[in-house]
């Protein structure tokens, strides 16, 4: 898609708000969910199968579900209790066998779990590539850097997560 040149001073002008929701809300996080729903998943199912392949044995509902609430924007994290409802996430990877829980509560993939996330990682990758079309590694570090900076600026971590 070509896309219109404007001056600089037009471009800085623009709110960072409006095009970072642009891009996060409807267009990278919504074509996401709609790749993950071919294969019946959620972004929590993602997050599970891809931090249990992470660390094999090293998560328990308690300590994963901690680990990812602060993603969570679909309620499926913690209720006012702190009460884990990631369960429902966790109890279904484990009805398909795509994980499995030890008798620690260690939860580890199974074959069937890593080929569903293998299958969910490339429709995402799809998305990103489709994204990056046209935009050098070069910009994509400035902008990154850029809103890391602006993220520390106002307050929050501009560090990469763990």
């Amino acid at each position: 898609m070509t896309i219109k040149t404007y001056e600089p001073q037009t471009i800085a002008a623009q709110p960072i708000g409006a095009w970072t929701g642009e891009l996060f809300r409807r267009l990278v996080v919504d074509g996401l969910r709609v790749q993950l729903a071919v294969e019946g998943l959620t972004q929590p199912h993602w997050w599970t199968l891809n931090h249990a392949a992470g660390r094999p044995g090293g998560w328990t509902r308690t300590t994963l579900a901690e680990r990812l609430a602060p993603y969570d924007d679909q309620g499926t994290a913690f209720d006012a209790a702190f009460d884990a409802a990631f369960d429902a996430v966790f109890d279904d990877l484990i009805a398909r066998g795509w994980l499995t829980e030890d008798a620690d509560g260690a939860f580890t993939l199974t074959e069937e779990g890593e080929a569903g996330r293998l299958r969910a990682r490339e429709r995402n990758l799809a998305v990103s590539e489709r994204a990056h079309e046209g935009i050098g590694t070069e910009e994509f570090v400035t902008t990154i850097n850029v809103l890391r900076r602006m993220v520390a600026n106002l307050g929050g971590n501009g560090n990469l997560p763990d």
